[in-house]
């Protein structure tokens, strides 16, 4: 009989956080580091082991970095669907660790997993990913972040149009220059923050910035680039660079890939005292939403609203037509979005904005 796995989030992301650390670690850190990710992965099979016998829908959620909200959101969502199926559903934080998100998927297959919901911290280990799944005759998503090579997916993906949501970013800021008379100011500069290494986020900043300078014809000179892992912490630090780079430029119109680098940008624009002239534009709205909330005047003026819980449950979905219907998954599936500011965020975002 097929084993089950009975899913508590607090179980599977009990990875410590050093299972992300640098490479510069000693070896008693490194056996440590060793040791927790094993006995993760040890404790999620344990719980499977326990699960009720009856179950036959088990699926497991692997995400890339599980202990940031879109993706607590998005496998809180696949769960709910999953439990609405009278299936069991297992999240797992990879913690950007290629490595961890691997063992992952191998406990899922020793496990019986009916399917996988997955979001890899490295896009180049697509392949082994889909050989492992493809060998245990286990159906996988791919979330957000495609299972690609070569640029060409290689499994089913549910995610956002990047490239048209990045596009109504640079549309609306690129329309914000022009309200504010900033389009020919010398003290006004653009910054997108980039996130090159991941497919998904690639098209967002060719969407803005195809937009953004087909609405303003912006002086390239005063634009600038920098790139960042998708982190706030990293959002920050790549934003302080070129806002200390270029003292010349006192307001800054900042674009980026995801939301978390965005709030990155905020939090380095209130440090060097730049915000209240300065204009940020997320893509979620997760992060943008609590700061309204609190009724703060932030300069995060808008977010690209796409629900992560929209992609959760889709995924599900599609992994239960298939397995328990013989209908074949979509290769791409994406969500809609719709552009939100803290006049309209409540109405646009609905419970999801509170």
């Amino acid at each position: 009989m097929k084993k089950v796995l009975a899913a508590t989030l607090a179980v599977c992301m009990g990875l410590s956080l050093t299972a992300c650390s640098g490479g510069e670690t000693s070896a008693p850190a490194e056996t440590t580091k060793a040791a927790e990710e094993s006995g993760a992965a040890e404790a999620a099979s344990e719980e499977g082991k326990e699960a009720a016998a009856d179950n036959d829908f088990l699926v497991y959620g692997i995400y890339k970095a599980g202990d940031q909200s879109w993706f607590i959101n998005e496998g809180n969502a696949a769960k709910a669907k999953v439990e609405e199926l009278g299936g069991q559903f297992v999240y797992c934080d990879a913690q950007m660790n290629p490595e961890t998100c691997l063992k992952y998927v191998d406990t899922a297959i020793a496990e019986g997993a009916d399917g996988i919901v997955i979001c890899v911290p490295d896009q180049t280990m697509s392949q082994a990913v889909v050989d492992k799944c493809s060998e245990a005759g286990i159906p996988v998503v791919a979330a957000d972040d495609a299972l690609e090579v070569n640029g060409e997916k290689i499994a089913p993906w549910v995610g956002i149009d990047g490239y048209n949501i990045g596009a109504a970013n640079g549309e609306w800021m690129g329309n914000y220059a022009k309200e504010n008379n900033l389009i020919d100011d010398e003290e006004c500069g653009v910054m997108f923050l980039t996130m090159d290494t991941v497919s998904s986020c690639v098209p967002r900043t060719e969407g803005e910035k195809d937009k953004f300078f087909e609405v303003t014809g912006f002086d390239e000179s005063r634009v600038f680039y920098a790139d960042n892992d998708g982190t706030t912490d990293k959002g920050n630090q790549a934003a302080t660079a070129v806002i200390t780079a270029n003292p010349q430029i006192k307001k800054w119109l900042v674009m980026s890939a995801n939301e978390e680098s965005a709030m990155g940008a905020v939090r380095a624009l209130e440090t060097a005292g730049l915000d209240k002239d300065s204009c940020v534009i997320g893509l979620g709205a997760y992060l943008a939403k609590d700061e309204w909330n609190a009724g703060k005047d932030v300069c995060m003026k808008a977010s690209c609203y796409f629900s992560e819980t929209a992609i959760g449950g889709t995924s599900v979905e599609l992994l239960y037509d298939y397995v328990k219907n013989g209908t074949e998954m979509e290769m791409e599936t994406a969500v809609p979005a719709t552009v939100c500011t803290p006049d309209n965020y409540k109405e646009v975002m609905g419970e999801a904005a509170n």
